[in-house]
């Protein structure tokens, strides 16, 4: 049996879009209240109405979660205006993808930077709160929820760096889920496959490259994977669901 998170507080970072505005969404509709962490203000401030005027509790934190200074200062405003943390969801990403000796530098050092270090910096801030939220939670227990994608199971020609910032994320979040399991922090890490959302508009020919290689899918739809999270996150203390693959159903 599941639980709602009512008295719960969510920070959600990648909210403005895709997967993190799907699961803001969600998790509100379970009763948390939700910090919406982004770069895009109008974007983030639609879907904060969109939540308060469904019931939910909203606050709009603007943020480049790559800069160790931010991510601190988001986490630290929402546990001063929503009053404490009880779960992480790091969904914010980039993927740029193409052949290795033609890619910028540049495009690899921004996969790094928002797929790896920006994870990084929200999850060491948010680690004392989310602790201290286990401990006087009604439920007794806190998460960190890390999207990560089928890209940190499996390499790919082309697609190297987003491996490595994936196969990292992966690692990780298992690495955390050892070191906090018996402080009743669950770490758990979600890898879909093919997604319809702005991840393939982020560099041209993304699209017609994922096609080449597997072909034609029917893409999940964000909501599957929002899905996913509020499945981990609303289970009792004692259920722990530390990995979900989630693939359409006719990816190789």
């Amino acid at each position: 049996m599941t639980e709602n998170l009512t008295g719960t507080v969510a920070l959600i970072s990648g909210a403005s879009s895709g997967i993190g505005r799907a699961t803001a969404r969600r998790l509100a509709d379970a009763g948390a209240a939700v910090a919406l962490v982004a770069r895009r203000a109008d974007r983030l401030e639609q879907l904060a109405t969109d939540i308060r005027d469904s019931g939910g509790t909203a606050l709009v934190v603007v943020a480049d979660l790559t800069d160790a200074d931010a991510a601190s200062a988001a986490v630290e405003r929402t546990v001063a205006e929503l009053g404490r943390l009880d779960t992480l969801v790091n969904a914010a990403g980039v993927m740029l993808n193409g052949a290795s000796e033609e890619s910028p530098l540049s495009e690899w050092d921004r996969m790094v930077d928002v797929n790896l270090r920006g994870l990084m910096y929200v999850t060491k801030a948010a680690l004392p709160h989310l602790l201290a939220a286990a401990k006087d939670s009604p439920r007794s227990v806190a998460d960190v929820v890390n999207i990560s994608s089928v890209a940190g199971r499996f390499a790919a020609p082309t697609v190297a760096l987003y491996n490595a910032t994936k196969f990292a994320v992966t690692g990780a979040t298992e690495a955390w889920r050892q070191e906090y399991t018996t402080r009743n922090l669950r770490f758990a890490v979600i890898e879909p496959g093919r997604t319809a959302s702005e991840l393939f508009e982020q560099k041209a020919n993304s699209d017609s490259d994922f096609i080449a290689a597997f072909g034609e899918v029917e893409a999940l739809h964000t909501e599957d994977i929002a899905d996913a999270v509020g499945y981990v996150v609303t289970n009792p203390r004692r259920v722990a669901v530390n990995e979900i693959v989630v693939r359409p159903t006719d990816q190789p």
